[in-house]
């Protein structure tokens, strides 16, 4: 009778345990950052990189395809200096290298994004952040040829 007991809760555990890592990985959420490249030019002359003023255009969604921010809807790409702290880490280490006119998606870990606190009411506590960007310009220009703004 013993054995039957052990072997139950045993059972009752795994099942438990197995439960709780599919819903986690359903979930989506990742603890490191994720760079997908989704298109990338075929010639590729200006990089973004630490300290270049870059603009940005991007869709902001939660894992459950939430969306909670785009450019795209306002038509408007955002500016920064890109690796100064304006903006989340993941935006800052997510799209250094990356090429005028090249898409990435970034899976986001709290850590990377808003943490533990979020931004309400958009944005819970612990989200794992995914955008779909896209380097629209380095330091104003979108290609080599463009002159100097």
């Amino acid at each position: 009778m013993e054995f039957g007991r052990a072997f139950n809760a045993t059972s009752i555990f795994i099942v438990f345990l197995l439960v709780t890592l599919v819903s986690a990985k359903k979930s989506g959420d990742v603890t490191e950052l994720q760079i997908g490249v989704k298109f990338k030019p075929t010639s590729c002359e200006l990089k973004a990189h630490k300290g270049d003023r870059v603009s940005v255009h991007y869709s902001g969604k939660l894992t459950d395809g939430t969306v909670f921010d785009s450019s795209y809807e306002r038509n408007d790409p955002i500016e920064f200096e890109l690796g100064s702290g304006q903006v989340i880490k993941g935006w800052d280490q997510g799209l250094l290298g990356m090429c005028v006119g090249e898409k990435r998606k970034l899976k986001i870990p709290a850590k990377l994004g808003y943490g533990e606190s979020g931004s309400p009411p958009k944005i819970p506590g612990g989200a794992t952040l995914v955008f779909d960007t896209e380097l629209v310009a380095v330091n104003g220009k979108k290609t080599t040829t463009d002159s100097e703004l």
